[in-house]
């Protein structure tokens, strides 16, 4: 998922780019509204409403006056109720005020992130995947995948950017093992998923199981 991030505050920015590109987000920084208004419209947004050069609402609006529905959550340091109001009516999903824990702002980012998604339907960068029909599309060209594949992508996909448990994995290929003529094995899995999205695609955890990389 590409994040864009409109705050000026230099600690706050650091802070959360580093916090979300550990969690395997990928976040553009802009602390001025021209230059977010200048690049073209990101997955999500982080929008503050102090900027120097003036009021993050003013992008906002600009967006949905375009008719882009990209998840926009504002951070800010106004706290009164008619501020906030303000903000959701001018477009915002969400509204974090300042001071805020990190943890809690990727658990609202992954939320908005679900919610924007069509039903049945998960983007992750080049990587869709439709749970209705359990199937899988790369750059929009379909993959083929085995039944153990497909379990496995989906079970590493629900928690892209971070480690699932080999235990867990384990687990959810269990039932489909007798569907596979070919081995079995988890690692075995993983390579032929790999050859199919990309190596970089997942990652090994040695001891604590695999990492889906959006």
């Amino acid at each position: 998922m590409q994040v864009l991030l409109v705050e000026d505050d230099i600690d706050l920015g650091q802070a959360v780019c580093e916090h979300l590109e550990a969690a395997g987000l990928r976040v553009h920084w802009c602390k001025l509204l021209a230059q977010a208004a200048a690049l073209p419209p990101p997955e999500l947004a982080l929008l503050d409403l102090q900027l120097p050069d003036g009021d993050g609402l003013t992008l906002l609006r600009r967006w949905r006056a375009l008719g882009l529905r990209l998840p926009v959550l504002v951070l800010t340091a106004r706290e009164r109720i008619s501020e906030r109001v303000q903000g959701l009516r001018a477009g915002a999903d969400d509204y974090l005020t300042k001071p805020f824990d990190l943890d809690e702002l990727l658990a609202r980012i992954e939320a908005l992130w679900r919610r924007a998604q069509p039903p049945g339907l998960a983007a992750l960068g080049d990587l869709e995947l439709d749970l209705r029909q359990h199937c899988a599309r790369r750059g929009g060209r379909a993959l083929e995948l085995t039944a153990m594949e497909w379990a496995l992508l989906k079970c590493l996909a629900a928690a892209p950017g971070r480690i699932v448990e080999r235990d867990r994995l384990e687990t959810a290929l269990a039932p489909l093992s007798h569907a596979d003529s070919s081995s079995n094995s988890l690692e075995v899995i993983v390579s032929r998923l790999r050859k199919k999205l990309g190596p970089a695609r997942i990652s090994t955890h040695r001891g604590l199981g695999y990492r889906f990389e959006a």
